[in-house]
């Protein structure tokens, strides 16, 4: 699976090379229009390698992370909108499946096993800061005091309990998690909630 998260001033910049390929070539042929577009669209599959955020930090040196998923969800949810927001509202069992290159990484792991599943809420808006929440309703709050998949970047922490395991997949639940989403992490739960 690749993915990929560009910061929005990258992705205008890509936009506006495209237009400038564009317009300052009319008078190429079809031809090197097409290998112009091209070379934009490689550019973008080029970078679907992993989720990379471009940060800068206090000394304004430019420095790139990125998350690779580790698996993903396969869920009878498939739509944001019908899920529930919670794990505890309803929200069924799902299967995790882990990407063969981290199987190793599941040594350990039991059936009745809690653990937490780090998400990346692939559908969350990322220019959200602010909100509505249902439990304050009429009034607007910032995303860092609320569970909101919306937010700058969204990451879904799902506290769930391993059901059964086959393989690189395991049965766990209950998670509110659409089908498909991506997996980043899988943590133990400590014991006494430490």
């Amino acid at each position: 699976m690749c993915l990929v998260i560009l910061p929005d001033s990258e992705r205008s910049c890509l936009n506006r090379r495209n237009q400038k390929l564009v317009g300052a070539r009319g008078s190429l042929t079809l031809a090197r229009a097409k290998l112009a577009g091209a070379r934009v669209r490689g550019a973008l599959r080029a970078r679907a390698t992993a989720y990379t955020h471009h940060v800068t930090d206090t000394q304004t040196k430019s420095h790139a992370y990125a998350l690779h998923p580790v698996g993903r969800i396969e869920s009878t949810l498939s739509e944001r909108k019908g899920a529930p927001r919670q794990g505890n509202e309803g929200a069924p069992d799902a299967w995790l499946e882990v990407s063969a290159a981290y199987e190793d990484a599941l040594d350990g792991l039991a059936t009745g096993d809690e653990v937490i599943v780090i998400t990346w809420l692939h559908q969350g808006a990322r220019d959200v800061l602010k909100v509505y929440p249902r439990d304050r309703p009429g009034r607007l709050t910032g995303v860092f005091a609320t569970r909101s998949p919306d937010r700058p970047n969204p990451l879904g922490l799902h506290r769930v309990t391993v059901h059964e395991i086959s393989g690189r997949r395991f049965r766990i639940g209950p998670i509110e998690a659409i089908d498909g989403t991506p997996v980043v992490d899988i943590k133990p739960v400590l014991p006494n909630g430490r």
